[in-house]
């Protein structure tokens, strides 16, 4: 059997300010695909502020979403190769 190892990079920016933090996740296929999510964050006005929190949350949404795209993509590429309609991949 062989092994190749595969490696992804997955690239975050963030957007803030006082009240809101942005995301963008992108992840860069080895088909040339690229992967773009977004996921934001609110501070309520009666937390502190904390931007270090408003990014893992915001993050942490944008990475799902880019898993969700992710697992579409791999559900679409089964269906094309297979010809038929295939069971929805769950999480």
């Amino acid at each position: 059997m062989t092994q190749t190892a595969v490696g992804w990079h997955v690239e975050l920016e963030f957007l803030e300010d006082d009240t809101h933090t942005r995301a963008v996740a992108l992840v860069r296929l080895a088909d040339g695909t690229e992967i773009r999510a977004h996921g934001h964050a609110s501070r309520h006005e009666s937390d502190s502020n904390q931007p270090r929190v408003g990014e893992e949350i915001a993050g942490a949404r944008a990475l799902n979403e880019l898993a969700m795209q992710l697992l579409s993509k791999a559900h679409g590429e089964i269906d094309a190769d297979s010809g038929r309609h295939s069971h929805p991949i769950n999480v």
